[in-house]
């Protein structure tokens, strides 16, 4: 799989789910799952996020088999709807990632717990050389949001146990061009937290690795304005347009027309620099 981690994307979500926390997300049936890669893809997006466990807050467990055979539903019909597009699965288990690249080839490996949750996960990663996206959390799905209680400032910490995952990843096989950063909007962290994150995701760029930004339609949009997921589509946006001004490469998104829109108004505004 070819594709280029430094440059600007956007990155549909389609959940193969019946919980995410964005109703609008969830895909059931094949016909729905075709006609959302078929959107995504001609909308704009450049790589297709499938997933198929629910990582909200106090999000259900489901079984590894459960996990894959809704993974792989969604795989054959983005295969089907659109064979050329690059494909990253949205798991944190190393044996779902196998039967995923053994079946369907290459893939982006977009693992919420950055190999925490699955011990195999970066020795898996490593052995088939595929990208791997990374993400700042602390405990589980079910108990994250117990967790926010940092002892000091949410950058610098996120900073430290990314230098301390990325040693991990590089012991593990993992080769550095291979490695992005998600700092995890959302995960194990209060509102101001993640504004406080956000103001300083420059820094996390600044430590030489793509990152990805995925605040599409998250609490930190509605809980601020005393909305609902479904009216977060312009906080989305605009919290976009300052991830791509603090350098980010990767705009995880509900919306892709919308997200489009925005990466084409950043770098028309860049190039008057």
């Amino acid at each position: 799989m070819e594709i280029d981690l430094r440059e600007l994307h956007v990155m549909a979500i389609v959940n193969i789910t019946p919980d995410s926390f964005y109703a609008g997300s969830r895909n059931a049936s094949a016909e729905q799952i075709e006609a959302r890669v078929r959107a995504a893809v001609e909308q704009g997006a450049t790589i297709i996020d499938v997933g198929g466990y629910s990582s909200r807050p106090g999000a259900d467990d489901i079984s590894p088999d459960e996990e894959w055979r809704r993974i792989d539903r969604g795989i054959d019909a983005v295969r089907r709807v659109a064979p050329d597009a690059a494909v990253s699965v949205d798991t944190f288990r190393a044996d779902v990632v196998r039967r995923t690249i053994d079946k369907w080839g290459g893939v982006i490996v977009n693992d919420i717990s950055a190999g925490e949750l699955d011990e195999d996960m970066l020795r898996t990663v490593a052995g088939y050389d595929v990208p791997y996206i990374a993400m700042h959390m602390r405990g589980t799905p079910a108990t994250m949001q117990t967790m926010t209680d940092y002892s000091g400032d949410i950058a610098d910490e996120v900073m430290d146990y990314f230098r301390r995952r990325i040693d991990l990843m590089i012991s593990a096989g993992i080769r550095r061009e291979n490695i992005v950063l998600d700092p995890g909007f959302g995960f194990a962290k209060t509102l101001e937290q993640n504004y406080r994150l956000m103001h300083s995701l420059d820094r996390l760029v600044g430590m030489g690795y793509p990152v990805l930004s995925g605040v599409s339609r998250k609490s930190m949009i509605f809980r601020l304005l005393g909305t609902t997921p479904d009216e977060s589509l312009n906080g989305t946006s605009v919290l976009n347009f300052i991830s791509l001004e603090k350098g980010a490469n990767i705009l995880r998104v509900h919306d892709v027309r919308e997200a489009v829109e925005v990466v084409k108004i950043y770098k028309t505004y860049i190039s008057q620099a």
